[in-house]
């Protein structure tokens, strides 16, 4: 049941704070991966505890997974290419998805990327409502000089992938 909740519930609600926040304010906070990392130690230590602790070999490819994020996200943000807060925000979301998700994380995260800049491209060529321009978030957004939330992308990827991943069937079995 507290498996459950923790990945079922709380997950969930961090990724969906992570894209929030990139959308109004460009930044994901430092808090958000920080506690994403400690529930997924607080998600292992719960399996421990309710008698189905994880064995190295499961746990392994998390724990390689959010390091490969973490070195990705960190190049790309070397590059110039993400933000800090993005890097990070990867890197915790892969320690969640695994080693077995990671390659399909990053190509769903990337196309739903793809999918928003083209947006946000569109949506700057375009007249906006004066009402709208006048919020500090939908000017950032329709600013034609600024960047892309990413995160957005980030967390939906992460939500679609969740249920495909080994900690979402052990949640899902209790």
């Amino acid at each position: 049941m507290t498996v459950a909740i923790l990945v079922l519930g709380v997950l969930p609600v961090l990724l969906a704070a992570a894209a929030v926040s990139d959308l109004m304010t460009y930044k994901i906070p430092n808090v958000i991966p920080g506690v994403m990392i400690l529930l997924f130690l607080a998600f292992l230590i719960v399996l421990a505890f309710g008698g189905r602790a994880m064995s190295w070999s499961e746990a392994s490819p998390h724990l390689l997974a959010g390091a490969l994020g973490l070195l990705a996200g960190l190049g790309l943000f070397a590059l110039g290419w993400i933000g800090g807060g993005d890097a990070k925000f990867f890197a915790a979301a892969t320690l969640w998805l695994g080693f077995d998700a990671l390659f399909s994380y990053a190509i769903v995260a990337s196309l739903l990327g793809g999918v928003l800049t083209v947006g946000l491209i569109t949506l700057r060529k375009i007249p906006q409502p004066a009402f709208l321009v006048r919020q500090a978030w939908y000017a950032r957004l329709s600013d034609h000089k600024g960047g892309v939330p990413y995160g957005i992308a980030l967390a939906l990827a992460a939500l679609l992938i969740l249920p495909y991943t080994h900690v979402f069937q052990i949640a899902a079995a209790g």
